[in-house]
């Protein structure tokens, strides 16, 4: 069923925005760890034992499972709503000059990016993938040129999918598993520059699934590999919350998993979740450094885009109940791709 947009009296949507801001502000506080991307700042072993899948799956990890999808319910259920439709519209709103300039923030991010890593060096595409190579950084420095113009969108689109492919052959694809965003965000440049969809998919429906998709597998390693990020809590000891490091670990990827789903759902779910996602990126920023900076520019433009997305004057619906089932199916689903992924690559055990 679809239902029009009424547009909200004032009041209303700033209530729905303040409502939207709050929600952010605890998202960000809870899990600024877990958007600091564990490889770039601790000791990892790919190819080493993850945790069994009957050490994941415990009491408390089903605890956190059930509370996310009961959150996700209640924004399921308030799509439509008047209030529904009043966060929409006061969305439409505040972003309205970002959703007329989403291609060129995409375009002046990805340049930044490209910069970034040609004036550090030794980097391919991220910090932990590392290069002696001399034309890497002048392949990186043409990508960031190919942003001043549409008409070489898709030379840039087809260079970050070349600097993917060097790094696949490097690092393996199990590591570079890790980063399907980049490839959503070159198909992005090349549909742009081109001036098509891909088969009924918007340019920006596609970096929301490439995010989508990274995210829900970055989580999976925060219950596989919790002991990773041990390191960061003896720096950073306050973010922890005073919560057990183990139990922080499991809520962290919970809370990701959850929004990266979102980011696949109805329209006021997924912009919620970006703006949470957002916030969360922005936050360990500022508790991370320039590395974070630079390594999480291109996803924080991709969350902002979707936040800014208003696909339609109309809220789509979709039955809530639909969610839990969907959501259970996409957590086990990607369990059970990385477990069995993992075991087949590197020999080791499932459970």
């Amino acid at each position: 069923m679809i239902n029009p947009v009424v547009i909200a009296p004032p009041r209303t949507w700033r209530h729905a925005v303040l409502t939207v801001a709050l929600g952010t502000l605890f998202a960000t506080v809870t899990a600024r760890v877990a958007e600091a991307h564990v490889k770039w700042f601790c000791a990892y072993d790919v190819a080493g034992q993850p945790r069994g899948l009957e050490n994941v799956l415990c009491a408390d990890f089903e605890l956190l499972v059930a509370a996310a999808m009961l959150f996700l319910l209640s924004g399921t259920f308030l799509e439509g709503t008047p209030i529904g439709v009043a966060m929409i519209n006061g969305l439409n709103r505040i972003t309205r000059t970002l959703r007329d300039n989403t291609e060129l923030v995409m375009r002046a991010v990805a340049g930044f990016f490209f910069v970034s890593l040609w004036t550090l060096g030794g980097i391919i595409l991220t910090p932990e993938l590392k290069t002696t190579s001399t034309a890497i950084p002048l392949l990186q420095l043409a990508i960031a040129a190919g942003m001043m113009s549409r008409i070489t969108l898709p030379l840039s689109g087809f260079g970050i999918v070349v600097l993917f492919g060097i790094a696949v052959w490097n690092y393996g694809v199990f590591h570079l598993a890790d980063y399907p965003i980049f490839l959503s965000v070159a198909l992005y440049f090349v549909l742009v520059g081109l001036r098509r969809d891909l088969f009924g998919l918007r340019p920006v429906d596609v970096i929301r699934y490439g995010a989508a998709i990274t995210l829900m597998w970055a989580s999976i390693e925060k219950w596989a590999y919790p002991e990773w990020s041990f390191p960061l809590f003896n720096e950073h000891s306050r973010l922890a919350l005073g919560f057990d490091p183990e139990f922080y670990m499991r809520a962290a990827g919970v809370i990701e998993f959850a929004l990266a789903f979102s980011l696949l759902w109805t329209p006021l779910v997924r912009r919620g979740a970006a703006i949470m996602l957002a916030g969360m990126f922005i936050s360990a920023c500022f508790e991370f450094g320039k590395i974070d900076v630079i390594g999480h520019s291109a996803i924080i433009a991709v969350l902002l885009a979707i936040v800014a997305d208003d696909k339609t004057v109309t809220v789509e619906r979709r039955s809530p109940w639909l969610l839990p089932p969907a959501f259970a199916a996409s957590l086990a689903v990607f369990l059970a791709i990385y477990y069995a992924a993992h075991s087949l690559l590197f020999n080791t055990s499932i459970l």
